[in-house]
């Protein structure tokens, strides 16, 4: 059983999507956020349910899509403990387990690339991100990065699976697909052979320009890839925005709701709702829109229902993302429409929000019936 092996041009990034046969269960290794639209319509072709995304680590060279697929597909983020996406689901650590459907996707900690780097390991194929490429590895000048320990990561971790291991890198930059671990243990330039004093000479030679988009792109994947805009501060009036009415912080949203200038609505789906929390007061009406689809009519009946002839409209989802889609929808019907900055804050449980009077956290503000 292979993975599809997914290209961004752009980056040279390889995303890897597995798949559990018997349950139409997937994960995606690495994805990218300008391969959004082609992932969706892979997942949707193939009748798949993405139950993971997963990080090797946070990416110098391209935006993750990690937090727009939880959006749009539902899956549940996972990352490298040591990488700081405190935004991801899960902090994964050596030795855990992945489970998608009956399949199980076992995690190796590999530090050099970045401290928190982390490979991968499914039905004798290694997926390897920036650690170990066909013929190179990562480089180990920023971010974190060391060249001892990246030696070790691959001579002790790497290196002690069996040759016939299948290596499935996170880059190429000549059309090569992948590789083995008796094929890299022989002949890749980088290590083979090499004692730890001559892999740290050869990396410190290396001298590599930055990644043109690093100042970009980490900080977007420390944050799944749905960094945001501070949110201004104070709650006097709303940010103007394009499309539609304008970007109101929680605490201006909460007083207009409160005096009963606005209609609360949540634009996620029942199944979000449930496992995260819900919000007393706000309305139901999900934003079910793939890239590419047509307009959810659903969604245009249930919105018009929901809020009076000249009223407006508060909008909000878990990161933003499909309350400003939804919000740019409402004014293409008439409403004035604001999208709530920042998005909800829950958790699977659903109690870390739960205030002491019973009432729901939005961004740290009690939503309560009046």
């Amino acid at each position: 059983m292979q993975p599809i092996q997914l290209f961004d041009p752009a980056s040279s990034t390889y995303t890897y999507m597995l798949v559990d046969e018997a349950t139409r269960s997937a994960v995606l290794i690495d994805p990218v956020d300008q391969q959004l639209a082609r992932d969706l319509a892979v997942l949707k072709a193939r009748g798949l349910q993405l139950a993971w995304t997963i990080e090797t680590h946070a990416h110098a060279d391209h935006i993750t899509s990690a937090g727009l697929l939880a959006e749009h597909a539902g899956a549940r983020t996972a990352a490298p403990a040591g990488c700081g996406i405190a935004t991801a689901a899960v902090q994964l650590a050596h030795g855990d387990t992945l489970a998608f459907g009956h399949e199980t996707l076992q995690v190796l900690h590999t530090p050099g690339h970045t401290a928190g780097s982390m490979c991968y390991l499914w039905r004798g194929q290694v997926f390897t991100g920036d650690t170990l490429l066909i013929g190179g590895c990562g480089r180990t000048d920023f971010q974190s990065g060391s060249a001892e320990a990246l030696y070790h990561s691959i001579t002790q971790v790497l290196f002690a699976l069996p040759d016939d291991t299948v290596v499935w890198p996170g880059h190429d930059y000549q059309g090569r697909q992948r590789s083995t671990i008796g094929e890299e243990k022989r002949s890749n330039p980088r290590i083979a052979g090499k004692s730890l004093a001559e892999f740290v000479a050869t990396m410190q030679a290396l001298d590599l320009p930055h990644p043109k988009r690093i100042d970009e792109a980490v900080p977007a994947n420390l944050q799944s890839g749905l960094g945001q805009t501070p949110a201004p501060t104070g709650d006097a009036q709303p940010r103007p925005a394009q499309g539609y009415a304008g970007d109101v912080t929680a605490e201006l949203a909460h007083r207009w709701w409160q005096a009963g200038e606005a209609v609360l609505v949540d634009v996620r789906t029942d199944a979000e709702r449930e496992w995260v929390g819900f919000v007393p007061g706000a309305l139901a009406v999900a934003w079910k829109q793939w890239p590419g689809m047509a307009m959810n009519e659903d969604f245009d009946s249930a919105l018009r229902a929901a809020v009076p002839e000249g009223g407006k409209v508060l909008l909000l989802c878990r990161s933003g993302v499909r309350s400003v889609a939804a919000a740019r929808r409402a004014t293409e019907l008439g409403i004035e429409a604001y999208n709530i900055l920042e998005g909800f804050e829950g958790d699977p449980d659903g109690e870390a929000h739960r205030n002491r009077k019973g009432g729901w956290r939005y961004r740290g503000l009690p939503w309560r019936q009046n």
